[in-house]
This record gives C-alpha cells, sequence and structure tokens, in this order.
C-alpha cells in the first residue's frame, strides 16, 4: 500500500512536471533548462553611449543564471549590435525571432529603432518588452497587445519642464533643439502639450539635427540668436556633449534643461566640465550613482557590489548603468511571476500584472505597475538640478498616472 502511494504521487508529479514542460515546448526559446531572449543595443555608432546597458544587461542575467537561474530556468540572453540604424534593427531582429528562435525580445534601445519592429512584433505575436525607449505609443495595449514600454514617457517629462516653466520663468522664451524623428517629436509634443496655449508664445524657435549629423553647432548658434532664454535640448548622449559644449562656448546662458536619456554623469555631464554643465536641469527616477545621499542605502550597495563582481569595466558613475540593472531586474520579476508557464501569452500576462513593484535603484516611492490597459510601468519623475558634480534632487515627485 505504501508502495502504491509513493508510486501514484510520483506519477502525479511526473504527469504535472509533463504538463508544464508541454506547455513551454510550445514556445520557441523555451526548454526545460532555460529561456532564450532577444536584444539589439547600438554598441557602435553615434549613440554607442547607450551601448552599456547592453553590457550590463548581460551581467545582471549572469549574476542570475549563477544563482540558479529563474524558476529552475537559466537565462540564454542573444544580443546584437544594431548601431541605432532602423534597417539593421529589423535585419537583426527578424534573426533573434525567425533563426535564434527567442522566446521574447527585451529592452531594445531607441526611438526610432524599434518603430521598425514595432508592427513586426505584434504581427508575429512575440513580446516586445520594456524598450529602452519613452515613446508614448510603447503603451497601447489596444491596438499593440505585444509591445510596452518601461521608463516613464517623453510626453510626461515634456509636461514636467513645462510646467516648471510656467512656475518658475517669467516671459520665457524657449529655443528647442530635438532629433527628427518620433523621439525628438514625442518631447516636444509634450512640451507643447504642457504649456497649452501659451506655447505659441513662449517658443520661438525649433531646430532639429538627424542621427547621422556629424555636428549641432549651427542649431545652436540659431537659438541663440533667436533671443531664447531657455533651451530645451531633447538630444541623445553624443550631441547632448556637442550641445552643452556649443552653449558654454559661445556665451549663451539659458535655462538648460537636459532630457532624461543623456543626463548620465559619466558619459556627458563630466566629460563637458562643471562650468559648462553646472546649473542643467533634467528629470530622474532612479538613483543617481553619483549622489552622495546614497552611500549608505542598501540598494545602491547591492549595485556597487554587483558592478565590481559581474562588471567590473563598466563605470560606476554611468546613469545607464543603473538602468540596465533595473530594467533587467523587471524582467526577472516577470519571468519569476509566469512560474512554469513561459507562454508568450503568459509572459505578456505577467508583465501587465505588476503591482507595487519596488526596484532597488528607484527613487523612493516610485514603483512598478502595470494592468491589461495600462502599458506604463513607471509613471513618476522629479526634477534634479546639476550642481558641477552631481544631480541633486529637488521639488515634489510628479505622479502621471494621477494626472
Amino acid at each position: 500500500m505504501r508502495f502504491r502511494t509513493v508510486a501514484l504521487s510520483l506519477t502525479v508529479v511526473a504527469t504535472l512536471a509533463l504538463a508544464a514542460w508541454a506547455g513551454a515546448a510550445d514556445t520557441p526559446g523555451v526548454t526545460a533548462t532555460e529561456v532564450k531572449i532577444g536584444h539589439t543595443n547600438p554598441y557602435s555608432g553615434n549613440a554607442s553611449a547607450y551601448g552599456t546597458i547592453g553590457k550590463v544587461i548581460t551581467a545582471y542575467f549572469k549574476k542570475a543564471n549563477e544563482e540558479g537561474g529563474v524558476n529552475g530556468r537559466k537565462i540564454n540572453f542573444v544580443t546584437y549590435d544594431d548601431a541605432y540604424s532602423p534597417p539593421k534593427t529589423v535585419e537583426m531582429v527578424r534573426k533573434l525571432v525567425e533563426q535564434d528562435q527567442v522566446a521574447f525580445v527585451f529592452n531594445t534601445l531607441g526611438t526610432p529603432t524599434n518603430s521598425a519592429i514595432h508592427k513586426y512584433m505584434n504581427q508575429q505575436k512575440v513580446p516586445h518588452l520594456f524598450l529602452a525607449t519613452g515613446a508614448t505609443k510603447w503603451g497601447d495595449p489596444e491596438h499593440f497587445p505585444w509591445t510596452m514600454g518601461w521608463q516613464p514617457t517623453y510626453q510626461t517629462e515634456g509636461k514636467i519642464y513645462a510646467q516648471y516653466i510656467l512656475n518658475n520663468v517669467p516671459n520665457a522664451k524657449v529655443g528647442i533643439l530635438y532629433q527628427n524623428d518620433d523621439y525628438g517629436k514625442d518631447y516636444v509634443k509634450g512640451l507643447k502639450d504642457g504649456l497649452g496655449d501659451a506655447a505659441k508664445k513662449i517658443i520661438v524657435m525649433e531646430q532639429t539635427y538627424e542621427a547621422t549629423d556629424a555636428t549641432i553647432d549651427s542649431q545652436i548658434v540659431n537659438l541663440k540668436n533667436s533671443g531664447a532664454n531657455v533651451f530645451y535640448n531633447v538630444t541623445i548622449p553624443k550631441y547632448a556633449v556637442q550641445a552643452i559644449k556649443k552653449t558654454h562656448d559661445i556665451g549663451w546662458k539659458p535655462l538648460h534643461l537636459l532630457n532624461n536619456v543623456s543626463a548620465s554623469v559619466g558619459q556627458v555631464m563630466k566629460p563637458v566640465g562643471s562650468d559648462a554643465s553646472r546649473g542643467i536641469l533634467t528629470t530622474q527616477y532612479l538613483k543617481d550613482p553619483t549622489d552622495p545621499q546614497w552611500k549608505n542605502d542598501k540598494g545602491y550597495q547591492d549595485w556597487l557590489a554587483f558592478m565590481k563582481k559581474y562588471y567590473p569595466e563598466g563605470n560606476v558613475e554611468d546613469a545607464f548603468n543603473v538602468y540596465g540593472y533595473s530594467a533587467a531586474q523587471t524582467m526577472v520579476q516577470v519571468l519569476k511571476q509566469c512560474g512554469n508557464d513561459l507562454s508568450r501569452e503568459s509572459i505578456m500576462k505577467q508583465a501587465a500584472s505588476l503591482k507595487d513593484f519596488m526596484l532597488p535603484m528607484a527613487l523612493p516611492g516610485i514603483k512598478v505597475n502595470t494592468g491589461p490597459k495600462d502599458f506604463y510601468p513607471i509613471e513618476q519623475e522629479q526634477l534634479a538640478k546639476f550642481d558641477g558634480e552631481r544631480w541633486v534632487l529637488f521639488g515634489e515627485v510628479y505622479d502621471a498616472s494621477k494626472k
């Protein structure tokens, strides 16, 4: 009788395990021992400052694997260089989906690059998760149920700057420099929406650049000559460095608003020097690794220990290494919630079921929340001012989910 009971129990366990594996076997990239995840990043080209994000994600998944993986499965992370070129992104992502047979694609970087694969991913019904871009269109589950952003949207950030201008800059004259694509236009829309009817009067000039341009010097000179006393700087790191330097070199001293995606101390602020960078404003939602207030914070200490062990060549003053680390933690949480069901439908369902998930390197009070109709995981930000060495937070946390 005892033998029969044991045999029956083993049969039930085996049946359940087989059922779980049968479900997993239907999903490309999922086996009993691993889950294969795809990724593209600009390791080369004009946006290569972001390349460290792919490297730190690789390092974090290595850490997760050394600790036993997720629910017993190791993460097989396949990442390719797309050089921030949309045609290259299409090529690499098709390779990931059709040849490498990844279960899903995660944290692909860039608005123009993700725009190029947006429809394809949804037609293929492959999860296109936690994109490394704040374009507002990534939160449209009705029309694109397989795509979800991660960071606060560019329009939200633009509205925060607009609110600051209206409250703090009398007789504001705004000059705008932005990348001539969906990324740049999204930021500009947010600012204009936030300024409301005053936008036509307040905005005195708009200048654009292409992501392939060698320099933006002439645009900066034009903006200065427009009489603008507020500079809305919507640029990726390479051009942010150029813009800050040129602004300083020609003696233009506007209120300088720098988009969050170029606010890395290690990649942008330190290279241009304290004289040129002091006084610039941005927004933040993650702890800046150069801010001494986090010195004894457990989240920061754990991140620093991780960097030293798994990515020792990485720059610990580079906020992009906090970004990639935090995005990877969010992805691991989703996989944990999936349990044994790693079907693509389950992965999307769990990505849309994050409740008050707290990232160790998020600013206090900022939590990750999603729902079936809410594909905007992080919706809170706070303004910060650069003092020449670090970003100093000020004001209240702005919560877009309550606006």
